[in-house]
This record gives C-alpha cells, structure tokens and sequence, in this order.
C-alpha cells in the first residue's frame, strides 16, 4: 500500500544537458579501443569499370571494406558537390541571372544543387581533386563513438607524414613541419557525422597568422599546386603508426521532480514494522505517541494507471515536518 500525489506542472522541470568525453585511439590498419573501430578508406577518381580496387579493412568488429571508386563519388556527391567548380572549393555556384523590372529573369540561374552539409559561414575551404586517378583519404568514426557529433576543435590526427587538427570551422589543417602552428587547409571535417577527409588543400597561409580576417584566412595567401601528396594519403589511410584523438558531444535532457510534502500530509507510517501483534493490529507503544513523526525512505513515480515506473531511495532515512513543507528533488537523466 503506498500514498500518492499528483504532480503539477510547476514540480517539472526538464532541462538539455550536454556532455563531452575525450578519446584517443591508436592503430594499424585501424583505429581501436575496446570493442569500437574507426574505419579508413581510400578514395580513388577512376572509372568503375576499369578499376575495382577495394579499401578499408576486414576485422573482428565487422567488414570496413568498399570500392575505392565508390569512396571517391560518395565523399564528393555529399559535402563536395557544390564547390568543385572552385580552384580552391572557397565558393559554390553564383547567380548570374539579371531580374528585370518586368519581372522577368535574363540569363542562368545556378543553385546548389544539394545540402552539402556546410559546418561554417566563412569560406568551407572545400577543395575536392578532380584529376584522373586522384585520391583522397577518409577517416569515418562510428556513430556510437561520436554521440551526437565530434567537438569542434578537438580533433587531432598524427601520422607518420604530419599532423592535422580542425579548426572548429569544419576545415582541416595540417600542422606546419618546424613549428606548431597550423598552415595549410588539406580537407574537411563535418562533425555530425563523424567523417573527417584529408583531400590535399591548395591553399598555404601566411605564417604565424592569428587574425582570420588578415593575412591568414582572407588576405595575402599563397596559392599553388596540390600540398598533399599521394604517400601523405596513403600514410592517413594505411599508416600502422596513427593516432586519432577527439571529443564527442552527446546531449541528453535532466529531469527533475519537486516531490513537495505538506506540513499536514503523509503524518503517518505504512510500515508493517509497527504493528506489534498481527491478530489485531495492534501498534507498538513508541508509534502512538504525539511525538511520533515518520521518516521518508523512498519515493516512487507513478503513471496515470498506476504503475511504478521509477524508485528513488534516499542517501538516508529523512523525518518529515508538522510545521513546514518538506521537499526532496528527484533528478532523471534521459537520452
């Protein structure tokens, strides 16, 4: 037998938390910890036809492997599509129709053609190579590892050719050689989905820039040829000496109940151990004096049907008040 009370609207309180957790994984042909795997793949520009080449690797956590070529038109149809008409993926196609005072439209119209699932407002810096038997290197973190999407500016890759970090824009860079200052975009990362890939960037940044609206993101930088070569890629994709370090983020919502008990409410105990004879109820003398007041153990939550849905137990017994309120919060985390 239990007594309830009815919950209002004011004793509810939900509110968004969001947690954050730190990994690094080391590997050979992949990334492991415990029973989790980052997968890495090869990308290759060439005709289906002509080359069948498998990437990825096959181990005891499942199957990773995939066309090189399906990897190539995968990782450019979803986040490159738009912006391989740049030199250096900085812009996706322009308007460059004229709207006359007729109301009518002189010229093309170009638009996205898909959501290719931008992490910034300033330039993606989403240079893709288009060139016959180009590669690309891409690193996918499950789901299950990355919770709701990778940290921005906690991702950190060494491999035997360099070092890479993002930049919480979404863009990768590479780490300069002598000194530890990032210098060169050379791919992306798109954080909800866990996908991070390394496409050799054509940009190179004025060194030891900080200011992003200065030398450094939108002045006087150096462009060129591609600055990643096909042996860094393969070191990104195939290295046995790699370490890939993160931060997930995972959101859940916090509950809390304000179980609040009235000065005149729940006076009395409906423990057996009161009882002092169990042929007529009789109670323990230490229970009939007015000095008697009951300690709250326990609390229940119940549905409309009443059907225990959660117990919550306290640290310690608590006696409850004849003269004031006596409120105990209950917190429940959920996904």
């Amino acid at each position: 037998m239990g007594a309830f009370k009815q919950f209002n609207s004011q004793d509810i309180i939900v509110s968004p938390l969001e947690l954050n957790k730190g990994f690094s994984l080391k590997g050979g042909n992949a990334l492991t910890a415990s029973n989790i795997e980052i997968a890495r793949y090869l990308g290759k520009n060439e005709n289906f036809l002509k080359n069948r080449e498998l990437t990825g690797n096959s181990s005891s956590l499942g199957d990773f492997r995939e066309y090189q070529v399906t990897i190539y038109n995968s990782i450019k149809q979803l986040y490159y599509t738009n912006y391989i008409s740049g030199s250096n993926g900085d812009v996706s196609p322009a308007s460059t129709a004229s709207f006359n005072l007729d109301q009518t439209v002189t010229g093309k119209v170009y638009s996205p053609l898909y959501d290719n699932y931008n992490q910034t407002d300033l330039s993606p810096h989403k240079y893709f190579p288009t060139g016959s038997g180009d590669t690309i290197g891409v690193l996918s973190v499950p789901k299950n590892l990355f919770g709701d999407y990778i940290q921005p500016k906690s991702l950190k890759i060494i491999t035997e050719s360099g070092s890479y970090i993002d930049d919480g824009e979404g863009r990768l860079k590479r780490l300069n050689q002598t000194q530890d200052n990032p210098q060169t975009f050379v791919g992306n990362v798109i954080y909800q989905h866990g996908i991070i890939v390394l496409t050799g960037g054509t940009r190179t940044e004025g060194i030891g820039e900080t200011d992003p609206y200065g030398t450094a993101d939108y002045g006087e930088g150096v462009y060129g040829g591609r600055t990643i070569n096909s042996n860094d890629i393969l070191n990104f994709v195939t290295g046995s000496n790699i370490t890939c370090s993160f931060s997930s983020s995972y959101g859940i919502f916090e509950t809390q109940y304000k179980c609040t008990i009235s000065e005149n409410e729940y006076n009395y105990t409906y423990n057996p151990s009161i009882i002092s004879s169990s042929f007529d109820g009789t109670l323990h003398n230490w229970a009939t004096g007015s000095y008697f007041d009951p300690y709250v153990t326990t609390i229940g939550l119940y549905d409309n049907s009443e059907n225990l849905l959660a117990v919550g137990k306290l640290a310690k017994p608590l006696p409850t008040s004849r003269t004031t309120d006596t409120t105990i919060l209950i917190n429940l985390d959920r996904q």
